[in-house]
C-alpha cells in the first residue's frame, strides 16, 4: 500500500506532498537504537528528505541534509533519491532530554539551534552538487526546512513533521505533509491555505486517528479541489554495497592504503546509515590498486 502521495490544486496553484513515514522511523530506530528524543529527532528529518525527495524531477537525483546545531544529539544527516527513498544518522542516538513543559519530546534542545542546515543538491545534469545553507531557527527540524526554502530558493513553504513516540520507545506513527505555493497565487488563496493549516490537528494526532496522506491533503487544501499527481510507497533504504565500499577504499589513494594497511592489513568498514560490516584484506586491495594504475598507465602510453 502506497504511503506517500502527490497532488496539485485544481487551479494549478499549490503543491502538496503528504507521508506516512512510521515505518521508515521504525526502521531507523532499530537500527540506530534511539531514544525518544533522537528518534523523533532522526524521524523527522527523514520524513522532511522523504518530502523533498518525491518532489525532484529525476529519480537518480539525490538531496541530502545535514543538521548542525551544537546540541547533544550531534549532526544529523539523511540523504535521499528521486523516488523518495531515504537514508540517515545521528551521531549520538541515546542523548534523552526531559519534556517540555506541554509535554512534547525537547527535539529542539537535542539538536541545538546554534547552528546551520546544509542541503546538497546533487543533479545528475550538473558537474558539481548545489549547495545551501541557513542558520537553524529552532532546532525542531520543520521550521528549520521551512526556513531554507523560504531564504535558499524563495518558494513559500510550509512542512509538518511529526513522530510519536511510545513508553516502551517504540514508534507509534510517525509523518509528515509539506505545501508550497507556486508563483501567481493570490492572497486569497494565501489566507485561506493559511486557515486550513491553522485548523488542522497535528500530523501525529492525525495519523494515531488513522487518517491517511490523502486525508492530510484534503485538509490542508480544502476549498482547492485538489487532485492525486500519484502515490508511491517510500522506504527507509541504504544504497551501500561491498563493491562501492571498495571503490571508496581503493579511491583513498596507495600511500594512505599502505598506512592503513602497515598498522592492520585487515580492514572492517562500517555503513553509518545500516550499519552492515565489510571486510577487506588490504593487501590484496594494494595488489588491485597497483593493477589498475598500471593499466591506466599503459592506456595512457598506447594513446600517446
Amino acid at each position: 500500500m502506497a504511503n506517500l502521495i502527490r497532488g496539485l490544486s485544481e487551479n494549478g496553484g499549490v503543491v502538496f506532498c503528504g507521508v506516512d513515514s512510521t515505518e521508515i522511523v521504525r526502521k531507523a530506530e532499530k537500527l540506530h537504537t534511539t531514544s525518544a528524543t533522537c528518534s523523533a529527532a532522526l524521524g523527522r528529518l527523514l520524513t522532511g528528505a522523504t518530502l523533498m525527495g518525491s518532489m525532484l524531477k529525476d529519480d537518480r537525483d539525490r538531496i541530502t541534509l545535514r543538521v548542525a546545531g551544537g546540541g547533544p544529539a550531534g549532526v544529523l544527516i539523511a540523504c535521499t533519491d528521486g523516488t523518495g527513498n531515504v537514508k540517515g544518522c545521528i551521531d549520538n542516538p541515546l542523548v534523552e532530554l526531559p519534556a517540555k513543559a506541554n509535554g512534547h519530546l525537547d527535539v529542539g534542545t537535542a539538536v541545538g539551534k546554534d547552528g546551520v542546515l546544509t542541503v546538497i543538491r546533487d543533479n545528475r545534469l550538473q558537474k558539481e552538487p548545489t549547495v545551501g545553507q541557513v542558520p537553524l531557527v529552532s532546532g525542531e527540524i520543520a521550521e528549520d526546512l521551512t526556513s531554507y526554502y523560504a531564504y535558499s530558493e524563495q518558494v513559500p513553504t510550509v512542512m509538518a513533521l511529526g513522530v510519536l513516540v511510545d513508553k516502551d520507545l517504540s514508534i507509534l506513527c510517525a509523518g509528515g505533509f509539506m505545501v508550497q505555493l507556486l508563483p501567481g497565487a493570490t492572497d486569497a488563496e494565501i489566507d485561506q491555505l493559511e486557515k486550513n493549516i491553522n485548523a488542522m490537528p497535528s500530523v501525529t494526532e492525525l495519523l494515531h486517528a488513522g487518517k491517511t496522506p490523502e486525508d492530510m491533503m484534503q485538509m490542508a487544501l480544502a476549498g482547492f479541489a485538489p487532485n492525486v499527481l500519484d502515490e508511491r510507497t517510500v522506504q527507509y533504504q541504504c544504497d551501500c554495497s561491498a563493491e562501492r565500499t571498495k571503490e571508496m577504499l581503493l579511491s583513498l589513494g596507495r600511500a594512505e592504503l599502505v598506512r592503513m594497511r602497515d598498522e592492520d592489513p585487515n580492514c572492517e568498514v562500517v555503513c553509518h546509515f545500516c550499519h552492515s560490516k565489510y571486510q577487506y584484506d588490504l593487501n590484496a586491495l594494494l595488489a588491485e590498486y597497483d593493477a589498475q594504475a598500471a593499466q591506466a598507465a599503459e592506456a595512457e602510453h598506447s594513446v600517446q
